[in-house]
């Protein structure tokens, strides 16, 4: 389900699912198979650009108005391919321009 501390949600179910390939299905989106898979479908590399792109303009504005955290969710259906891909590109991205990025996947744990 939604996680209820979630400042932000994305919801990416939309995007090419790496659980209907036998040979991925056992592994995260932390693996490299995995990430090669989605690295190369069109749309999630549209999402990923979508995604950071407000993320890149907006959290700096949230931080200028004392906002301690922002507390950012991506999810899929199973938690395990999708939505960690994108949230540790993501995560590597923004470390790229902000302070104090923290990457935690509540599904793999």
């Amino acid at each position: 389900g939604m996680p209820v501390d979630a400042d932000l949600v994305f919801d990416v179910r939309c995007l090419p699912n790496p659980y209907w390939k036998a040979d991925l299905r056992n592994l995260s989106g932390k693996d490299p198979e995995v990430a090669e898979y989605l690295g190369g479908q069109a749309d999630v590399e549209e999402m990923f650009e979508d995604i950071f792109s407000y993320l890149n303009k907006w959290l700096p504005r949230f931080a200028a108005s004392n906002r301690s955290y922002v507390t950012i969710a991506v999810g899929c259906t199973g938690g395990h391919h999708r939505s960690v891909y994108l949230a540790e590109r993501l995560g590597t991205a923004l470390k790229q321009t902000l302070k104090n990025i923290q990457v935690r996947h509540r599904d793999l744990e």
